[in-house]
């Protein structure tokens, strides 16, 4: 499978994945009468017509078995001034010990995900066309089948959360890695 780079090689590769730009977004999704949603910062429209969005979450997140099973997603574009404590309890916390939605404003979107409107400037919502497996990850093809804009802002992105409030990736996000955090 080609050769395997040098551990300064991959110290490089890194840094310059680093450059790249992400938003960060919750996504979320329901199954039977369960609901939950986390914080991803892999998120990007890949077509216009039809318009679709790959998202990518770690399979052994909640938010990825209700995704699977329900063939739905929601996605929810935060604002730049998100709290910290939002993004702490969405994306540091389970959704198999804490209901994420019971203090955070949402609503039902037509397929039934939950959305939420608290500090989000829109909201899209999904039906998954397609699956890809990505070793520990999984990518989701969603069609939009609905979107809003909520308010007008500034996105928040994963350059901003890094470098101006100063977080961490958790331990399941693509770019968590073991050192240099």
């Amino acid at each position: 499978m080609g050769m395997k780079p040098t551990p300064q090689e991959l110290i490089k590769h890194e840094q310059a994945l680093g450059l790249l730009n992400y938003g960060m977004y919750i996504v979320s999704s329901h199954a039977q009468d369960k609901k939950n949603g986390q914080i991803i910062n892999v998120a990007s429209q890949v077509t216009a017509e039809p318009m679709q969005v790959v998202i990518c979450l770690n399979k052994q997140n909640l938010t990825h078995d209700y995704i699977t099973q329900s063939g739905v997603f929601g996605l929810s574009i935060l604002e730049q001034s998100t709290p910290f404590k939002v993004i702490g309890t969405w994306g540091f916390k389970s959704g198999r010990d804490v209901d994420k939605f019971k203090e955070a404003g949402h609503r039902e979107g037509k397929t039934g995900v939950p959305l939420l409107i608290d500090h989000t400037l829109a909201t899209l919502e999904c039906e998954v066309v397609s699956c890809c497996d990505a070793n520990t990850h999984s990518l989701f093809l969603g069609r939009v089948v609905g979107g809003e804009v909520l308010r007008e802002g500034v996105a928040l992105t994963y350059d901003y959360y890094r470098h101006v409030i100063k977080g961490k990736a958790s331990k399941n996000a693509p770019t968590f890695r073991t050192q240099g955090h």
